[in-house]
């Protein structure tokens, strides 16, 4: 869960109150979904000190800092919902004196800007630290380690407007990075800087790297990895900034400025609107002025409300709840919304810093927040359950114990694997294997769709030990499978592996035989293409007229590619198919 830590003087100078006790400000901070995670050390100077708050709610990025924190707090406490005017909005675009052009080059690597001028007071050192940890927090958690979100803060001083965002070759261009010492182009930044090492492969294999720069040519930033020393390093007693952010997503992006935005004018700054200007088409159009405010209302029945909270709330009630998190709404019906039916109801507008509400039962959530959650009267458990195992389990089970008795040691592995393993070693397609999209390591990017590959990694490093060797596993795996709700399916399988000297396709028969024997299950045979096993040597599981698995002699190409030396055999199965005599 996101941590902040927050100037306690700037905190509850934004919030407007403080509280007497401890505890008092712990069940403040709920309407948050925050707890506090570290007092403030009291010997330190009252500017200096700093509360630790841990937030348990991952989709509101808004309060990922001081401003957006107090702001929740402050409204919810009776201060009312702050107005923003500088937002623009599709039927009402702000008029903008600086702009950004977006050129064609960039569409391709990252194609999103928003971003704003914040102006009228200087820049404190409490307020840079924010600042600094609202760029973090929304980059790394928000923006995925900066892959689709990364943020900006630059001087404006010596800015020479319009700025460009471009795509360049990054043997072509230089600049001084922050924390360094002399000009690097940009493809040295991604081999000696720090930050370049680190989120470098953000552009990786990308032809052109986007590069901000102003109309004489000075380097504000290379996103999403390091600002230029100079344009790029803010420090206190600015007392203008410019702030952007790019990336994939252009709602994430948009979103994201929302965010910053509105906090930096609760700080009392004065927020300037800029003009984004692209070459090609988004969908918020060609040239729209950011800060914008794009999120759609959302209608959620009382009914719905009460279904959920066990308790009667009228419109009015509902719709004083969610004011009281910041929210506008009003009474409606689905009718008046162009439904079927005269559904009593409220239909929400979402603050222009929030962009959470994806459904009704969101909206019941804020009028529950909004009410307090010690308003709602504890119940006792209606329902008396006792806890079991499940049939596929219990199954699972009586498998292992007679593979066991089979001679096979089972084998515990991870579902996560590199398609290096997964598909290619294996001869495989990966037509149905499913990637990760943000993973943290190569090593860990795919969800495995078999067993067999794991079994074969095992056996690669046992050279070692004494022959036959026989292990298996049962476990899950996934796969890709259009006919299901997700697009995938996730099976219970049995993967088992013998190597020694004499397996052969005989052998790995008989014990597939003697399984399902035990196991009171029948099965038939038929002809297997499977780039796995050596053709004319393999096998088709089948049960109820479909394939359920495969057995036979693991090819040799899968052999050499693992390392292995002895010669192997292998079955994989369906469980789940099996529970049912």
């Amino acid at each position: 869960m996101p941590k902040i830590e927050v100037n306690e003087e700037l905190f509850f100078s934004l919030v407007g109150k403080r509280w007497a006790a401890r505890e008092e400000f712990e069940r403040a901070l709920s309407c948050a979904k925050a707890e506090l995670d570290g007092d403030a050390d009291g010997a330190a100077p009252p500017e200096e000190r700093t509360l630790k708050i841990e937030l348990n709610d991952t989709n509101r990025p808004d309060l990922w800092g001081t401003a957006g924190c107090a702001r929740q707090l402050r409204v919810h406490s009776g201060g009312g919902a702050p107005f923003y005017p500088f937002f623009s909005s599709p039927g009402d675009m702000k008029e903008a004196r600086r702009q950004v052009v977006v050129e064609e080059s960039v569409r391709g690597v990252r194609p999103f800007l928003a971003g704003f001028v914040a102006k009228g007071r200087a820049v404190s050192d409490a307020s840079l630290r924010d600042m600094i940890q609202t760029q973090e927090k929304l980059a790394w958690n928000y923006g995925r380690k900066r892959r689709t979100i990364s943020m900006g803060i630059y001087r404006t001083a010596a800015v020479k407007w319009p700025i460009l965002y471009r795509g360049v070759d990054p043997d072509s261009a230089s600049f001084v990075p922050l924390q360094w010492d002399g000009p690097l182009t940009l493809r040295e930044i991604l081999k000696l800087h720090p930050k370049g090492k680190e989120y470098g492969f953000i552009l990786e294999g990308a032809a052109l790297h986007p590069l901000l720069v102003d109309s004489a040519g000075n380097v504000l930033s290379y996103p999403p990895i390091i600002n230029s020393a100079d344009l790029g390093g803010v420090q206190v007693g600015d007392t203008e900034l410019f702030i952007e952010l790019t990336g994939t997503d252009i709602a994430a992006v948009a979103h994201s400025a929302s965010i910053v935005a509105c906090d930096l004018a609760d700080q009392g700054y004065e927020i300037e609107s800029v003009e984004v200007c692209y070459a090609y088409d988004t969908p918020f159009g060609r040239n729209w002025t950011s800060p914008f405010y794009f999120q759609s209302p959302v209608f959620c029945s009382l009914a719905r409300i009460e279904r959920f909270l066990g308790e009667k709330i009228g419109a009015k009630e509902a719709v004083a709840c969610l004011e009281r998190m910041g929210c506008r709404a009003e009474k409606t019906t689905d009718a008046e919304l162009g439904g079927s039916s005269a559904v009593e109801g409220v239909r929400l507008y979402p603050p222009e810093y929030r962009n959470d509400f994806l459904h009704a039962a969101d909206v019941m959530e804020d009028v529950m927040m909004g009410r307090g959650l010690s308003s709602f009267a504890p119940e006792r458990p209606r329902d008396f359950t006792i806890g079991r195992l499940a049939p596929l389990t219990l199954f699972s089970r009586r498998a292992k114990e007679i593979l066991v008795g089979l001679g096979y040691q089972e084998m515990i592995y991870n579902y996560l694997g590199s398609r290096r393993d997964l598909v290619e070693r294996m001869r495989g397609d990966g037509g149905k294997i499913i990637r990760i999209e943000n993973p943290m390591t190569e090593n860990y990017e795919y969800v495995r769709d078999s067993i067999l590959s794991d079994l074969c990694a095992s056996e690669a490093v046992s050279s070692n030990a004494a022959y036959p060797h026989r292990i298996f596993e049962i476990g899950k795996v996934v796969y890709l499978d259009a006919a299901k709700n997700y697009g995938c399916a996730t099976r219970q399988y049995c993967g088992m592996l013998q190597a020694a000297a004499d397996a052969n396709f005989n052998a790995i028969a008989a014990q597939i035989q003697t399984l399902f024997y035990y196991l009171s299950r029948d099965y038939t045979v038929g002809e297997a293409d499977d780039p796995r096993f050596i053709p004319g040597r393999a096998a088709e599981i089948r049960r109820g007229g479909r394939a359920i698995g495969v057995f036979g002699e693991i090819h040799p190409e899968v052999l050499e590619n693992w390392g292995i030396a002895k010669p192997c055999t292998a079955a994989e199965f369906d469980v789940g198919v099996l529970i049912s005599g």
